[in-house]
């Protein structure tokens, strides 16, 4: 019997987590490219945030509650999109469904979902959710996809935009890692026609390296739902995406796993924001993981932030319930930071509430 207590804190998640997963999906999960140094910044850069409070001001009464593209969610705080979760737990993406309906909050299913739109959208079915998309060299493919989340009840679509090639990630081979044979990724199969058997490597084959923002903007024109960009790291990319006709950008470098090297979310937010100028909404993941992460991303300027590892290492310890577990946490750390800075909603943070950024 175990006597470790109960967990209290993103961290706590981690280290149980950690003692559950097998070698090669803990691997898969927490691993980054290259020396993985981008990995550990992320975290470590919001710390480097300072908030700076105000005092004697009525807290009394505290919402964590905001509006995202039009969503109306109890906190600013996303599901990620992370593939293969029945590698974590054998219900999935659909227990991280109904973790994310549950808090309230919103779910971004990834392309590669080892559980089908139809799946998600059944297990959760009055959760908002949004659908992550690689588009493919063969665009019937990736249209195939937008149909499932068309059907499945997706309100917007998140186009992956740094990942033509995937980065350079050594724990996989070091741990002889594969996907294992019962798990699929229904969603690409079907919009394949086959029944099973693909593999990451061979789904990554089919990404299309030859983007451009005059294709993702011809994307754009003909989808049915509004487009987000994941993967902008730059004031001028952030531009661009504007002139090309986004509905929101997404601060991001793949968590750590594609360009090893390249700076923190954290310190590359206020150029985005800046360089955005109001244009769309900008949201941000990479390292969330405390309630006060979250208040510095959102005096930074972010709408929202997403976290993904977290929910999964919630996901891995406890299925629907550790996940929803995960995001009511961080949730009770955001509502007591806000307090504590002077304020009563995520939307009166400003600038003026941080240093060091």
């Amino acid at each position: 019997m175990s006597t470790s207590p109960d967990p209290i804190n993103v961290a706590d998640y981690e280290r149980l987590a950690s003692e559950l997963l097998a070698d090669g999906p803990a691997g898969y999960f927490n691993g980054g490219a290259g020396d993985e140094n981008t990995l550990r910044a992320n975290a470590q850069a919001w710390s480097r945030i300072t908030l700076r409070p105000r005092v004697c001001v009525d807290v009394g009464d505290i919402s964590t509650a905001v509006t995202v593209l039009g969503e109306q969610l109890s906190m600013p705080i996303l599901v990620a999109p992370t593939a293969l979760q029945r590698m974590a737990h054998a219900d999935g993406e659909l227990a991280m469904a109904r973790a994310a309906q549950a808090a309230g909050t919103l779910m971004v299913c990834s392309t590669l979902a080892s559980s089908s739109l139809a799946e998600i959208a059944a297990a959760a079915p009055g959760g908002p959710r949004w659908l992550q998309l690689y588009l493919c060299r063969d665009r019937s493919v990736s249209n195939a996809l937008v149909d499932q989340a068309v059907e499945a009840g997706a309100t917007a679509i998140v186009v992956t935009v740094d990942a033509p090639y995937a980065g350079l990630r050594e724990r996989d081979p070091r741990s002889g890692f594969v996907v294992p044979e019962q798990i699929d990724m229904p969603g690409v199969t079907a919009a394949l026609g086959r029944s099973a058997g693909l593999t990451v490597d061979e789904f990554f084959s089919m990404v299309d390296p030859t983007l451009t923002w005059a294709k993702l903007e011809e994307f754009i024109a003909s989808a049915p739902l509004p487009v987000l960009v994941k993967g902008i790291q730059c004031g001028e990319d952030a531009r661009l995406a504007c002139d090309h006709g986004v509905s929101g950008i997404i601060v991001s470098n793949h968590g750590g796993r594609q360009l090893d090297n390249v700076a923190p979310t954290a310190d590359v937010l206020g150029e985005v924001v800046e360089a955005v100028t109001g244009r769309v909404e900008v949201l941000v993941d990479g390292g969330i993981r405390r309630g006060s992460d979250v208040c510095a991303a959102l005096a930074l300027g972010a709408s929202a932030v997403l976290v993904g590892r977290p929910a999964l290492w919630g996901l891995t310890v406890g299925g629907a319930a550790g996940a929803e577990q995960v995001l009511e946490v961080l949730r009770h750390e955001l509502e007591i930071t806000l307090a504590l800075l002077g304020v009563t909603s995520p939307r009166q943070l400003t600038r003026a509430h941080v240093t060091g950024a």
